[in-house]
């Protein structure tokens, strides 16, 4: 099993030791830094698949070092932690590179489900690199075509909204993994959608309408009781 790695910068140790214990909790590999100058040497001298960190920190901010951590490579996933809520520091940090940001206090759920959607969004870009996103594709026994949102089968031609292609493109890059609704509303409405996950099951339900013989007992697009849903190839 390939674990995720976080560097973790974050100047208060009792801040820094609870996210430390949070994630190993989660089976994330976690290195700890106590300053920016730290968090910068860390990362140079090893690999991680994301880093969190703070922005008011001794020797270097967290602004220094997420331009620093940028300019060496432009992909790796960077969320920002700010005792602040201006929205100035918001753009900064965003306009640094940082692909996200949450603001303390924070609950450790939101922090998780953050950190799944950048992970997540990054994984598909990643493969978005290798493998260039084409406009036609298979899904299930039907042809999906992302540039005149219809999708083709079985004797039927069926017109897709914006968001079940973005739904249906979700899955499909997920072939039989269990996703949750907190993942698939992040990959789809945006990391800064709060509404509520209905809204993704009222989607699902009139997708189903459109994909599977028998909506009621889909077969494509199946209900993982309690955390999502999976996509059946």
């Amino acid at each position: 099993m390939t674990h995720i790695k976080i560097l973790v910068a974050e100047d208060d140790i009792n801040i820094r030791q609870g996210l430390v214990d949070t994630f190993e909790s989660e089976d994330y590999q976690v290195a700890e830094a106590k300053d920016g100058r730290q968090a910068l040497e860390l990362f140079k001298n090893d690999s991680f698949d994301l880093v969190l960190l703070d922005i008011m920190m001794p020797e270097k901010s967290g602004y220094d070092v997420c331009r620093e951590i940028r300019a060496i490579n432009e992909d790796i996933p960077i969320i920002m932690l700010t005792a602040k809520g201006e929205e100035i520091d918001k753009v900064v940090g965003l306009q640094l590179g940082a692909d996200d940001y949450i603001t303390k206090p924070f609950g450790v759920h939101e922090l998780l489900a953050r950190i799944s959607a950048v992970l997540r969004r990054s994984k598909r870009q990643a493969k978005t690199k290798k493998e260039p996103v084409r406009s036609t594709f298979m899904f299930g026994e039907f042809e999906v075509n992302s540039k005149t949102f219809k999708l083709s089968g079985q004797g039927r031609e069926i017109d897709l909204s914006e968001r079940e292609l973005k739904l249906i493109r979700h899955f499909y890059d997920y072939p039989g993994e269990v996703l949750s609704r907190d993942d698939i509303l992040n990959a789809v409405w945006g990391i800064d959608y709060f509404g509520t996950t209905r809204t993704l099951d009222q989607h699902i339900a009139q997708l189903r309408k459109k994909i599977e013989t028998d909506s009621s007992n889909p077969s494509l697009i199946t209900t993982v009781h309690g955390v999502g849903y999976r996509y059946v190839t």
